[in-house]
């Protein structure tokens, strides 16, 4: 009997460590996202929350059409309606936000100081003109867009379709362990963990849009040359400063 047990502790330990370590390398997406500047973690965050509380309202107004089996009460009206209102949100949201320097700088270390930076051209307003026919009814003849708004469409677009599966997964687990949901905080919505089921996989998708897309390669005399006394051998190092003083000298 204590040998029983105690292999049922050791596969429960394990379980625990794993998801653990799951959770912890997930969480660290979020940790870089902070650190790029807290736009990019409140932003995917909000867009996730903003697009449940819609899938909630339009379901429950206009909900006719079920979505998926797993869950009943989600409705392909209730679908729809989330991802343009999350696409709009995403737009002015991120508009809005990227007005505040605390909210945009990227945070270099542990300090908790106030921050400053130059806003950048991805936080800077471009001028858009528009259609013929609108100033003819409206006194605008263009609009300001900051690009990062373009970007915010994105991050929009994924939250709005991986926002309902994660609501999902996280209903065939609810299911499984026959409880209806994770708490009643919220009225009609269950309990905060309730609106955290996608946040993890929000984070990582934000992080690599982020790395890949948007984040502009600081170089600087000082990295470079760390680059190459840290990957070149003394031979390399010794023809690349050859080449460069020959380039040096047909330029002058």
């Amino acid at each position: 009997m204590l040998f029983t047990y105690g292999r049922f502790l050791s596969h429960q330990l394990v379980n625990t460590m794993t998801s653990d370590k799951l959770l912890y390398k997930l969480s660290s997406f979020t940790v870089a996202n902070i650190f790029d500047g807290i736009f990019w973690f409140i932003l995917p965050a909000s867009l996730i929350a903003i697009n449940d509380v819609a899938a909630y309202f339009f379901g429950f107004f206009f909900g006719k059409t079920p979505l998926i089996k797993l869950s009943p009460k989600k409705t392909w009206e209730g679908f729809i309606g989330a991802s343009v209102t999350t696409l709009l949100s995403a737009f002015v949201v991120a508009n809005f936000m990227g007005h505040f320097q605390w909210l945009t700088c990227p945070r270099k270390d542990l300090s908790t100081g106030w921050l400053y930076c130059d806003p950048g051209p991805m936080f800077t307003p471009e001028g858009y003109d528009l259609p013929g026919w609108i100033p003819q009814w409206f006194p605008w003849r263009e609009i300001a867009i900051m690009p990062v708004q373009w970007h915010a469409l994105a991050l929009g677009l994924f939250a709005s379709i991986i926002a309902p599966f994660g609501g999902f997964f996280a209903s065939g687990f609810k299911r499984a362990f026959k409880f209806k949901d994770f708490g009643d905080s919220i009225p009609g919505h269950g309990g905060f963990t309730d609106r955290m089921d996608c946040q993890m996989v929000m984070a990582v998708f934000a992080y690599i849009y982020y790395q890949s897309f948007v984040m502009v390669q600081d170089l600087s005399v000082e990295t470079i040359l760390e680059q190459i006394l840290r990957n070149l051998t003394f031979e390399e190092q010794r023809e690349l400063y050859g080449q460069l003083g020959k380039l040096l000298v047909r330029a002058n």
